[in-house]
């Protein structure tokens, strides 16, 4: 991808930037001239994503290691004040981090699992979400964009609190949304990028041959078209499928 003049000196927050779907478009959101801050539990992975930004040329992003699991408000409204103090501003917010907990019949699921599961995917997401709100609502346009999967629309057996989750980021988008869309220039959509090759997938469906899977870059453009506010228009409070939605971008272009 090359630069666009949407993305250049604009500030994104990735959460999970350390993963399959959130390194990938850390470095493409970089590669447009973007200052990424890198977000998630794994400094090593972190620092890969790190790496390949800088070692490509491109803006040079900030690292914070957080993990959702046992983070605090606290520490994310610490986190918030780091970027105002380092960029000035937040154009945009992605959240990738995610964990899969375990796949088991709702009347055997563990208590403790079950918390960490929607800590994780649900309650720490809104938590940052909110820390970043008075920049967010600073910025001339921003975006913030949530993950979500097929089992937030339709539950099925054995997915518990994952699938929980995923619902609860689908209703959480649509509340923002409304509540941001009269007095605020930030959209709010979540976004379903289909089987990926990934920790998660792998996971979640450990029988099933990596290979023919596609690899997270194959959805990237979407990521990043939906970030790029001034391109998106009024796209606000959607559920949007990523294969669908490239298929309407090439349409268009």
């Amino acid at each position: 991808m090359s630069k666009t003049q949407a993305m250049e000196q604009r500030v994104i927050l990735v959460t999970g930037a350390g993963g399959a779907i959130g390194s990938a478009v850390a470095q493409a959101l970089a590669a447009q001239g973007a200052s990424v801050v890198l977000m998630g539990r794994s400094l090593p992975a972190l620092e890969k994503t790190y790496d390949a930004i800088t070692s490509a040329g491109h803006p040079q992003p900030a690292i914070c290691p957080m993990d959702f699991a046992s983070t605090t408000e606290y520490d994310l409204q610490n986190s918030a004040a780091m970027i105002d103090q380092e960029f000035k501003r937040l154009d945009g917010l992605l959240h990738c981090a995610a964990t899969l907990g375990s796949l088991t019949p709702i009347e055997h699921f563990d208590t403790g699992t079950w918390n960490r599961v929607l800590q994780v995917n649900l309650t720490a997401p809104l938590l940052l979400t909110r820390a970043c709100l008075p920049l967010l609502k600073a910025a001339p346009a921003a975006s913030i964009l949530f993950s979500t999967g097929d089992v937030g629309q339709r539950g099925r057996a054995y997915w518990g609190a994952y699938a929980v989750a995923q619902a609860g980021i689908e209703n959480l988008t649509q509340i923002l949304a409304d509540e941001l869309e009269a007095n605020t220039r930030i959209r709010v959509n979540c976004i379903d990028p289909g089987p990926i090759r990934s920790r998660l997938r792998a996971l979640a469906y450990p029988g099933e041959d990596p290979n023919t899977l596609p690899v997270a870059e194959t959805v990237v453009p979407a990521y990043v078209h939906l970030l790029e506010t001034a391109e998106t228009g009024a796209l606000n409070g959607q559920r949007i499928y990523a294969r669908d939605y490239l298929k309407t971008l090439s349409r268009i272009s």
